[in-house]
C-alpha cells in the first residue's frame, strides 16, 4: 500500500490541475458537463484527461463515441487510457466489464480500490488538467477522490429549481468540510432558447445557481441553457462543443471554460505565492 500511495502521488505529480465535477442531486447534467468542460479544455490546447468514477453508471465513453474502446497495454504492463483526440484521454470501469449490460455491484471497499487502480495502473503521463465525472451525492467516490487526491479542485452543478439547490449545499458543505476549494457552481439546465420564435423559456426556473453561488460565497461560473441538441450529441457520442462549436450552448460552455481556466490558474499562482512566503519564513 505504501508503494501504491508513493505511484499515485508520483504520478499525480505530472497533472498540473485535477477538477471533480460533482452535485447533490442526479440528473442535473453533470456528466454533460464533465464532458464538455473536458473538450472544451482540450480545444484550447491544454492535455487533458477524463477520469469517470462513477461506477454504477458509467456514462462517459458512450458520450465520447468509444463505448467499447480497448485499453492500450504497455510493454511494461501499465494500461494507458483511452484517447478520444490528441489532446483528450480518458478512463472508465465500462471498458473493463464483461459486456456493456453488466451491473457492478461493489460497496465502498471495493469502490475505493478501484478509484486508486485507476489512478495507480494507469500511465496519464503529463496533463494540464485531469477532470473527474463524479456520481451525484457526498459518498464514497467524492470521499475517495478528497482523500487520493488532497489538491483537487470542484464544480458543482445544479440546475435552477429549489429541490437540485437544497442538495446542491450539501455538496459545498462537503468540499468544506475535506478542504476542497470550489472552483464555482455551474446553472445548468438554465433557461431554453425556442427555436421557434426565439425567446427565452424558463423551463426550469432560472437565476438559483447564481443566487446561492452569491449566498455561500463561491464564484458563480455560468449557466448553460436547455438545448435537445444535448440529447441527440450525446447518445451520438459527438460532445455539443465539438459538434456544435457555434451554438448559443457551446458559447455559454466556452464561458465557464474560460472561468474555470481563469479559476485554476489564480489558485495556482495563490499556492506558489503561499508555499514561497513559507519556505521565506523557515529560512
Amino acid at each position: 500500500m505504501s508503494q501504491q500511495d508513493e505511484a499515485i502521488r508520483d504520478k499525480l505529480g505530472q497533472i498540473e490541475h485535477k477538477i471533480m465535477v460533482m452535485s447533490g442531486k442526479g440528473g442535473v447534467g453533470k456528466s454533460t458537463v464533465s464532458i464538455n468542460l473536458a473538450v472544451g479544455l482540450s480545444l484550447e490546447n491544454f492535455y487533458v484527461g477524463l477520469l469517470d468514477v462513477d461506477l454504477h453508471g458509467p456514462n462517459v465513453p458512450k458520450m465520447l463515441g468509444v463505448e467499447r474502446g480497448e485499453l492500450q497495454r504497455r510493454p511494461d504492463g501499465t494500461v494507458g487510457p483511452v484517447y478520444y483526440s490528441p489532446n483528450l484521454k480518458f478512463m472508465s470501469v465500462e471498458p473493463l466489464l464483461p459486456d456493456k449490460d453488466s451491473a457492478v455491484m461493489w460497496r465502498g471497499p471495493m469502490k475505493m480500490s478501484a478509484i486508486r487502480q485507476f489512478i495507480y495502473d494507469i500511465e496519464w503521463g503529463k496533463l494540464d488538467y485531469l477532470v473527474i465525472d463524479a456520481p451525484p451525492g457526498t459518498g464514497d467516490e467524492p470521499m475517495t477522490v478528497a482523500q487520493i487526491i488532497p489538491d483537487a479542485y470542484a464544480v458543482v452543478v445544479t440546475t435552477p429549481q429549489e429541490v437540485s439547490i437544497l442538495d446542491v449545499r450539501k455538496s459545498i458543505s462537503f468540499c468544506r468540510h475535506v478542504n476542497m476549494p470550489v472552483l464555482g457552481i455551474v446553472e445548468n439546465m438554465s433557461g431554453m432558447i425556442c427555436p421557434h420564435c426565439g425567446k427565452a423559456i424558463d423551463v426550469f426556473k432560472r437565476g438559483g445557481g447564481e443566487r446561492l453561488a452569491e449566498e455561500l460565497g463561491v464564484p458563480f461560473l455560468g449557466r448553460v441553457p436547455v438545448d435537445p441538441r444535448i440529447v441527440t450529441t450525446g447518445d451520438a457520442g459527438k460532445p455539443m462543443m465539438a459538434a456544435y462549436p457555434n451554438s448559443h450552448t457551446a458559447e455559454a460552455m466556452g464561458k465557464v471554460v474560460q472561468r474555470v481556466i481563469n479559476a485554476t490558474q489564480m489558485m495556482a499562482l495563490q499556492q506558489r505565492e503561499q508555499k514561497a512566503e513559507e519556505e521565506a519564513t523557515t529560512s
